[in-house]
């Protein structure tokens, strides 16, 4: 311990998309903050690791798939070729850009950043290990723990190889394998397995259960599936992976349930899901409340067990999700502040950023069915959809969860190209308690996909212009 001892208003531990918002939002706010991460600027797994290079390295993927199928319309382009080191250099200067942005406003705004990694002293001091093996001791009067999350691993399978990855393995793009196996059918796996299979990898996915992304809307998943099938080399459902070993070819894989075989991989990537960043924080000795996830039990206003602690983000519970953690850390920054706010979101959507794309927000119907609550559903197919017409994709689904008796949008659901950039007037028609007929009557412009929320209002209220029927049914 250097002896060192700073104090600060408010210690943000995690410059994730929560922990930089929060941070930044309370030094707006006239607040002393201090922003605590191991990386040289704020980001987080987000930014560095996860949904920011995974989108730049599918937007590769989408053009490759776009040149291919642009044959059907009379035009040709010849099969690309990948330098792999140059997309590699792409997708990290992406990631260099907007992590360094987040590095010149957070000087800018007068925020002492420490690159470091922090624990809990006590309630009101974090001891902070720097680089180097250094130590500071910072006092604090109020933190905010905005740890995120780390890739799973799978149980009773212990193997150290190269060959095996997780997802931050992954984006940093080592080869361009021949074969791959993702386990796991969850929208990671599907997003990295698809960005492998369109540069050239034969990749196969196991999901453990009868389809790939459990719990989400099976209407939705359906129209993915089928997609799917035909850019993988193969999809294995009610299977588990029970054995690896690497061989000198590979990564000889062995299977149970409704495959039952062995396989060699060139390589495996591992995509089971991923767990709360609770541990090594000194949260036992302060006595903060942690769930049996490891997730940390925050009240309303994303609070601990400690009043002058708060946790927000991945490590404070699901759904794990970027904008769902920036919310948060902005609802915590007010709360310090003493204004009274509560973190009480109707909907937060969520979006697998796969070709097609599926995103959703509040109720779905595979969830209204299991909890047997009644609600009215309306699709609206895109083969009746011009502007999807235009881009020969017609093969995705609008379709609103509506309550019986008022019409009310409980839940929006989208498949189809772009659904992720649709998906926000759903989220705001729920958060507003609009009607189906709020969204008829608001005109949408044409040709475009976002039609498609309209015409789905119209179906629910019997008044489709582009379809012979209209009426939404019960459930």
């Amino acid at each position: 311990m250097s002896g060192e001892k700073k104090t600060t208003g408010v210690a943000v531990i995690g410059g994730g998309p929560g922990g930089y918002p929060a941070a930044f939002l309370a030094s707006d706010l006239g607040m002393d903050v201090t922003l605590i991460d191991m990386e040289p600027n704020p980001g987080g797994v987000c930014l560095y690791r996860g949904c920011i290079p995974s989108k730049a390295l599918l937007h590769v993927a989408r053009v490759i798939a776009e040149a291919r199928h642009a044959s059907r319309w009379g035009v040709e382009f010849p099969e690309p070729t990948v330098d792999i080191d140059r997309l590699r250099e792409w997708k990290n200067s992406v990631v260099r850009k907007l992590t360094g942005g987040l590095g010149q406003l957070t000087k800018k705004r007068g925020i002492n950043y420490i690159q470091g990694r922090a624990s809990f002293l006590s309630p009101n001091t974090l001891r902070i290990e720097k680089d180097g093996g250094e130590e500071l001791l910072l006092g604090f009067s109020h933190a905010v723990i905005a740890t995120g999350s780390r890739p799973a691993l799978l149980p009773d399978i212990s193997i150290n190889s190269p060959r095996i990855m997780d997802s931050t393995d992954a984006l940093e793009l080592p080869d361009i394998p021949r074969t791959m196996l993702v386990v796991g059918g969850g929208y990671i796996g599907l997003e990295l397995g698809s960005v492998y299979a369109t540069l050239g990898t034969r990749v196969t996915v196991v999901e453990m259960t009868s389809g790939l992304m459990p719990g989400v809307d099976r209407d939705l998943v359906s129209v993915l599936s089928r997609r799917l099938e035909r850019l993988f080399d193969g999809i294995v459902l009610n299977t588990k992976v029970v054995d690896m070993r690497e061989e000198r070819e590979g990564i000889k894989v062995r299977f149970e349930g409704a495959s039952k075989e062995e396989r060699v991989f060139d390589r495996v990537l591992i995509s089971v899901g991923r767990v709360p960043n609770s541990t090594n924080l000194g949260l036992e000795g302060l006595g903060i409340r942690v769930d049996k996830k490891g997730f940390i039990i925050v009240d309303e206003k994303r609070r601990t067990n400690i009043p002058n602690i708060y946790a927000i983000g991945d490590v404070a519970g699901e759904p794990m999700l970027a904008h769902k953690a920036t919310h948060e850390g902005r609802t915590v920054a007010e709360a310090i502040a003493g204004r009274k706010v509560a973190f009480e979101p109707r909907a937060i959507p969520s979006v697998v950023f796969t070709d097609p794309e599926i995103a959703w927000c509040g109720l779905t119907e595979t969830e209204a069915r299991e909890k047997k609550i009644p609600v009215k559903v309306a699709r609206f197919p895109w083969s009746a959809s011009g502007r999807a017409t235009t881009l020969d994709r017609n093969d995705g689904v609008t379709k609103l969860i509506l309550e019986p008796e008022t019409n009310r949008v409980l839940g929006v659901g989208i498949v189809g190209i772009g659904a992720g950039e649709l998906i926000s007037e759903g989220a705001l028609a729920i958060e507003m308690a609009a009607l189906a007929s709020d969204l008829e009557l608001t005109v949408h412009p044409h040709p475009t996909l976002s039609e498609t929320i309209m015409e789905a209002a119209e179906v629910a209220l019997g008044t489709s212009t582009h379809l012979l029927y209209g009426t939404g049914k019960s459930k």
